[in-house]
Protein backbone atom coordinates (compact mmCIF):
# COMPACT_ATOMS: atom_id res chain seq x y z
CA UNK A 1 0.00 0.00 0.00
CA UNK A 2 1.05 3.55 -0.98
CA UNK A 3 1.66 6.03 1.76
CA UNK A 4 0.96 10.08 0.95
CA UNK A 5 4.94 11.89 0.92
CA UNK A 6 5.22 13.64 4.28
CA UNK A 7 4.89 17.35 3.38
CA UNK A 8 8.16 19.02 3.32
CA UNK A 9 9.31 21.75 5.96
CA UNK A 10 8.44 24.54 3.57
CA UNK A 11 5.28 23.51 3.14
CA UNK A 12 5.22 22.90 6.92
CA UNK A 13 6.46 26.58 7.30
CA UNK A 14 4.08 27.76 4.91
CA UNK A 15 0.91 25.84 7.45
CA UNK A 16 2.32 27.43 10.08
CA UNK A 17 1.92 31.04 7.55
CA UNK A 18 -1.43 30.66 7.02
CA UNK A 19 -2.77 29.30 10.10
CA UNK A 20 -1.46 32.60 12.02
CA UNK A 21 -2.98 34.78 8.94
CA UNK A 22 0.56 36.04 8.44
CA UNK A 23 0.31 38.55 5.29
CA UNK A 24 4.01 39.89 5.05
CA UNK A 25 7.31 37.80 5.53
CA UNK A 26 10.52 40.54 5.74
CA UNK A 27 13.32 38.43 4.60
CA UNK A 28 15.94 39.80 6.40
CA UNK A 29 19.63 38.16 4.52
CA UNK A 30 17.31 37.06 1.28
CA UNK A 31 21.20 36.92 -0.61
CA UNK A 32 19.53 35.74 -3.87
CA UNK A 33 16.17 34.94 -2.91
CA UNK A 34 16.28 31.41 -2.50
CA UNK A 35 13.63 31.98 0.70
CA UNK A 36 10.73 33.57 -1.08
CA UNK A 37 11.44 31.49 -3.92
CA UNK A 38 11.11 28.27 -2.12
CA UNK A 39 8.08 29.83 -0.21
CA UNK A 40 6.69 30.82 -3.00
CA UNK A 41 7.03 27.22 -4.54
CA UNK A 42 5.13 25.92 -1.45
CA UNK A 43 2.06 27.61 -1.96
CA UNK A 44 2.66 31.25 -0.17
CA UNK A 45 1.40 33.77 -2.29
CA UNK A 46 1.44 37.16 0.32
CA UNK A 47 3.37 39.70 0.44
CA UNK A 48 7.23 39.33 0.76
CA UNK A 49 9.89 42.11 1.44
CA UNK A 50 13.59 41.47 1.24
CA UNK A 51 16.39 43.08 3.28
CA UNK A 52 20.18 41.91 1.48
CA UNK A 53 23.30 44.73 1.58
CA UNK A 54 25.67 42.45 -0.12
CA UNK A 55 26.17 44.49 -3.73
CA UNK A 56 27.41 41.45 -5.82
CA UNK A 57 24.17 39.27 -4.81
CA UNK A 58 21.78 41.83 -5.13
CA UNK A 59 21.09 41.80 -8.74
CA UNK A 60 20.06 38.23 -8.26
CA UNK A 61 17.94 38.82 -5.42
CA UNK A 62 16.20 42.34 -7.61
CA UNK A 63 15.98 40.07 -10.77
CA UNK A 64 13.93 36.69 -9.23
CA UNK A 65 11.80 39.58 -7.22
CA UNK A 66 10.74 41.56 -10.50
CA UNK A 67 9.15 38.98 -11.66
CA UNK A 68 6.62 38.42 -8.58
CA UNK A 69 4.13 41.55 -7.77
CA UNK A 70 3.83 40.69 -4.76
CA UNK A 71 7.69 41.00 -3.85
CA UNK A 72 9.57 44.11 -2.84
CA UNK A 73 13.69 44.52 -2.52
CA UNK A 74 14.51 47.05 0.46
CA UNK A 75 17.67 49.25 -0.62
CA UNK A 76 20.48 47.57 0.21
CA UNK A 77 21.43 47.67 4.37
CA UNK A 78 22.62 45.40 6.89
CA UNK A 79 19.70 45.02 10.15
CA UNK A 80 21.20 45.08 13.37
CA UNK A 81 20.87 46.55 16.76
CA UNK A 82 21.76 50.39 15.80
CA UNK A 83 21.65 52.79 13.12
CA UNK A 84 24.92 53.74 11.08
CA UNK A 85 27.13 51.91 8.80
CA UNK A 86 28.96 48.50 9.48
CA UNK A 87 31.63 46.56 7.55
CA UNK A 88 30.55 43.53 5.96
CA UNK A 89 32.92 40.48 5.98
CA UNK A 90 32.37 39.42 2.33
CA UNK A 91 33.19 35.12 2.62
CA UNK A 92 33.92 33.06 -0.51
CA UNK A 93 30.73 31.50 -0.11
CA UNK A 94 28.72 34.59 -0.75
CA UNK A 95 25.95 32.96 1.76
CA UNK A 96 28.45 33.44 4.91
CA UNK A 97 28.98 36.72 4.55
CA UNK A 98 28.84 38.38 7.83
CA UNK A 99 29.06 41.79 10.33
CA UNK A 100 31.04 39.34 12.64
CA UNK A 101 34.17 37.29 11.91
CA UNK A 102 34.63 33.93 11.71
CA UNK A 103 35.02 32.05 15.18
CA UNK A 104 38.88 31.00 15.36
CA UNK A 105 37.99 27.49 15.10
CA UNK A 106 35.34 27.70 11.75
CA UNK A 107 37.84 26.55 9.33
CA UNK A 108 37.89 23.06 10.88
CA UNK A 109 34.27 22.55 9.65
CA UNK A 110 33.29 25.14 6.71
CA UNK A 111 36.72 25.38 5.19
CA UNK A 112 34.66 27.36 2.21
CA UNK A 113 33.90 30.04 3.80
CA UNK A 114 37.33 32.00 4.56
CA UNK A 115 36.71 35.98 4.30
CA UNK A 116 38.50 37.36 1.20
CA UNK A 117 37.26 41.06 1.94
CA UNK A 118 34.77 43.73 3.32
CA UNK A 119 32.16 45.87 2.38
CA UNK A 120 30.51 48.95 4.43
CA UNK A 121 26.97 48.74 4.28
CA UNK A 122 24.41 50.87 5.92
CA UNK A 123 23.43 49.51 9.07
CA UNK A 124 19.87 49.77 9.74
CA UNK A 125 17.46 48.84 13.72
CA UNK A 126 14.51 46.74 11.80
CA UNK A 127 12.38 49.78 14.26
CA UNK A 128 13.90 52.42 12.24
CA UNK A 129 12.35 50.70 8.91
CA UNK A 130 9.43 48.72 10.30
CA UNK A 131 6.73 51.39 9.29
CA UNK A 132 8.30 51.72 5.76
CA UNK A 133 7.51 48.28 4.91
CA UNK A 134 4.93 47.17 6.95
CA UNK A 135 1.14 48.28 7.02
CA UNK A 136 -0.93 49.12 9.86
CA UNK A 137 -2.97 45.83 9.69
CA UNK A 138 -0.30 43.12 8.59
CA UNK A 139 0.38 40.50 10.42
CA UNK A 140 4.24 40.30 10.89
CA UNK A 141 6.66 37.32 10.24
CA UNK A 142 10.37 37.94 10.17
CA UNK A 143 13.05 35.40 8.50
CA UNK A 144 16.69 37.13 10.10
CA UNK A 145 19.35 34.71 8.33
CA UNK A 146 22.50 36.94 8.93
CA UNK A 147 25.03 34.48 10.05
CA UNK A 148 25.18 34.92 13.61
CA UNK A 149 23.94 38.57 13.71
CA UNK A 150 20.40 37.30 14.85
CA UNK A 151 20.90 38.73 18.26
CA UNK A 152 21.67 41.78 16.96
CA UNK A 153 18.09 41.52 14.91
CA UNK A 154 16.37 41.31 17.68
CA UNK A 155 17.85 44.10 19.18
CA UNK A 156 16.76 46.30 16.98
CA UNK A 157 13.39 44.99 16.75
CA UNK A 158 12.73 45.73 20.91
CA UNK A 159 10.46 48.59 19.87
CA UNK A 160 8.42 46.98 17.27
CA UNK A 161 8.53 43.48 19.07
CA UNK A 162 4.59 43.35 19.46
CA UNK A 163 4.27 43.87 15.40
CA UNK A 164 5.84 40.81 14.78
CA UNK A 165 3.51 37.68 15.37
CA UNK A 166 6.28 35.34 14.40
CA UNK A 167 10.33 34.85 13.42
CA UNK A 168 12.37 32.69 11.80
CA UNK A 169 16.31 32.66 13.35
CA UNK A 170 19.10 31.01 12.40
CA UNK A 171 21.25 28.90 15.15
CA UNK A 172 24.25 27.68 15.23
CA UNK A 173 24.87 24.72 17.71
CA UNK A 174 28.68 24.75 16.67
CA UNK A 175 29.76 28.68 16.56
CA UNK A 176 30.86 30.02 13.26
CA UNK A 177 31.39 33.61 13.66
CA UNK A 178 33.04 35.03 16.87
CA UNK A 179 30.43 36.50 19.41
CA UNK A 180 27.23 34.86 18.00
CA UNK A 181 24.92 33.94 20.97
CA UNK A 182 24.29 30.54 21.84
CA UNK A 183 21.53 28.56 20.49
CA UNK A 184 20.16 27.85 23.59
CA UNK A 185 20.71 31.77 24.83
CA UNK A 186 18.51 32.69 21.84
CA UNK A 187 15.96 29.59 23.19
CA UNK A 188 15.76 30.69 26.30
CA UNK A 189 15.51 34.48 24.53
CA UNK A 190 12.59 33.67 22.73
CA UNK A 191 10.56 31.85 25.37
CA UNK A 192 11.35 35.59 27.32
CA UNK A 193 10.06 37.48 24.98
CA UNK A 194 6.49 35.25 24.90
CA UNK A 195 7.16 33.17 21.49
CA UNK A 196 6.64 29.47 21.52
CA UNK A 197 8.49 27.04 19.42
CA UNK A 198 7.04 25.46 16.44
CA UNK A 199 9.18 23.62 13.94
CA UNK A 200 12.90 23.19 13.44
CA UNK A 201 14.68 23.05 10.13
CA UNK A 202 17.87 21.41 9.46
CA UNK A 203 20.36 23.87 8.39
CA UNK A 204 24.66 23.54 7.49
CA UNK A 205 25.48 19.78 7.91
CA UNK A 206 29.54 19.85 8.07
CA UNK A 207 30.52 16.68 6.30
CA UNK A 208 34.27 17.35 7.56
CA UNK A 209 33.35 16.90 11.02
CA UNK A 210 30.28 14.81 10.41
CA UNK A 211 27.94 17.43 13.03
CA UNK A 212 24.80 19.62 12.57
CA UNK A 213 25.94 23.09 12.77
CA UNK A 214 23.00 24.93 12.31
CA UNK A 215 19.45 24.82 12.33
CA UNK A 216 16.75 26.76 11.60
CA UNK A 217 13.66 27.99 14.52
CA UNK A 218 10.57 29.04 13.96
CA UNK A 219 8.91 30.51 16.72
CA UNK A 220 5.38 31.84 16.97
CA UNK A 221 4.02 34.19 19.78
CA UNK A 222 2.20 32.41 22.35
Amino acid sequence: MSRKPKPSHWENLVTILEHFGITAVLDIGAHKGEYGGYLRRAGWAGRIVSFEPQSAVRPALEEKAAADGNWRVAPAMALGGADGETALNISAESDMSSALPLAENAMRFTPSSAMTGQETVPLRRLATVFGDYVRDDDTVFVKADTQGYESAVLDGAEPVMARIAGWQLELSIEPIYAGETDWRTMLDRMETLGYAAHLFIPGYFSRHIARQIQIDGVFMRR
